[in-house]
């Protein structure tokens, strides 16, 4: 088995290779390729995995290239992990939208608009090589804003799947509260990537015990805890969401916070030089607690798990993925990319029945929705316009006036990425 991993001089990789070495039963990796043109980064994120593999007794063969063809060549699943611009760009994303009172973050609202500007055109040119080297090869995607590129790739009829760590995440801490392992936790997880809620939890599989009233009740204060939300709110929703959902629900209360601090982006990358010369010491033989601080807890056992499950070697039955909607949620259109549970397999994909759901999060998916669909336009055909309408269709900006100085704004940051500008 080949896997290919574009982005592989990521700091995010060593988690990525950790994974692949501990479970080396549930999905045997014969040969991992790392690419990326940062060949600096590569050379070192590479020399990591390949003592990583060693300590672990991999049989594998870790191999680094700057070349995109060769690397995909072949591959009988790629992973998507790059990001256009650097932390550079994620730096600007974060903070131009606080000029209008707004929002900064690198995957939604006007900052998650130019990450999907800059990534789309990308996406779509490894996916169109990856599809020249073999038709057959599963393309997973990590690259935010996942529900988008992944929607940009369904389109032009690639055999995708998004991938997001929230659920994960969810699963392993639901699981340490309720003293059960991961594998008993099914989760009644329904939205849009990085627009979700937890609406049930069930032990044993999709028709279990439904736990959450009692999770609320027995341990809500330390699930907002990670929230950042109010515990009164958690007890009115009767429903646990995303950490994503404070830039909803308290959004001048993070601008207020946003303007004050240091970005996460150049905490990140600060993190990074830090990591990345950790990586450079030969007698690093696993990944760094540092790691953990870097996000994506957990994207190894996700991803292993999915790879597994399309290529037909296990995998969990039921998993959370991005992938088309498909009357699973009648209230969206088919082809939204919606992140539910489905039952994952070689055929890819079948999101599994979902409860009906509540108005309160009807409204918003179906909002974000109509934006998405807008900002995948606005990626496709480019246009001061299309921007324009996709800013005023996301309800993190809304107001015609912030709309139209957020597209300046966006253009000029953006502009040695964006072909038609």
């Amino acid at each position: 088995m080949k896997l290919t991993v574009v982005g592989g001089g990521s700091t995010y990789t060593p988690e990525l290779v950790d994974g692949f070495a501990r479970l080396r039963d549930t999905l045997p990796v014969e040969e991992l390729v790392l690419v990326d043109p940062a060949a600096d980064r590569l050379e070192l994120v590479g020399g990591l995995a390949r003592r990583i593999f060693a300590k672990q007794g991999h049989p594998g063969r870790v191999v680094t290239t700057g070349d995109l063809d060769q690397a995909v060549e072949g591959a009988d699943a790629v992973l998507l992990q790059l990001r256009v611009g650097g932390q550079a760009a994620r730096e600007q994303d974060e903070t131009w939208p606080l000029e209008c009172g707004c929002v900064g973050q690198e995957t939604t609202g006007a900052g998650g608009l130019a990450k999907a500007l800059r990534t789309v055109p990308v996406v779509l040119d490894i996916a169109a090589r990856i599809r020249n080297a073999n038709p057959n090869a599963w393309i997973i995607d990590f690259t935010n804003p996942v529900g988008i590129v992944t929607r940009a790739l369904l389109q032009e009829g690639h055999r995708a799947v998004g991938l997001c760590n929230v659920a994960i995440g969810f699963q392993r801490a639901f699981a340490a509260l309720l003293g059960v392992t991961p594998a008993d936790v099914h989760l009644d997880h329904v939205g849009l990537n990085h627009l979700t809620w937890e609406t049930g939890v069930r032990l044993g599989g999709p028709e279990g015990e439904n736990v959450l009233p009692k999770l609320i009740a027995e341990h809500g204060d330390s699930l907002v805890e990670g929230l950042r939300l109010p515990r009164a709110l958690l007890d009115r929703l009767g429903a646990v969401p995303s950490y994503y959902l404070r830039y909803y629900y308290a959004h001048d209360e993070v601008v207020r916070e946003l303007r004050t601090k240091p970005s996460r982006a150049a905490e990140v990358a600060a993190m990074e030089r830090q990591l990345l010369e950790m990586y450079g010491d030969p007698a690093l033989d696993e990944k760094p607690a540092l790691l953990a601080k870097r996000g994506g807890a957990y994207y190894s056992e996700a991803a292993v798990d999915l790879a597994a499950a399309l290529l037909g070697g296990g995998g969990s039955p039921y998993q959370v993925v991005n992938a088309y909607n498909r009357g699973t949620l009648p209230f969206l259109p088919d082809d939204a990319v919606i992140e539910v549970q489905a039952a994952v397999g070689p055929q890819g994909p079948a999101p599994l029945a979902v409860a009906e759901v509540d108005p309160l999060y009807a409204g918003l998916m179906a909002n974000v929705t109509a934006y998405e669909e807008l900002a995948l336009e606005a990626a496709l055909r480019g246009g001061r316009d299309r921007v324009f309408r996709a800013l005023l269709a996301h309800p993190l900006v809304g107001q015609y006036a912030y709309a139209d100085t957020l597209t300046d704004l966006l253009i000029a940051h953006n502009r040695e990425h964006l072909a038609w500008a």
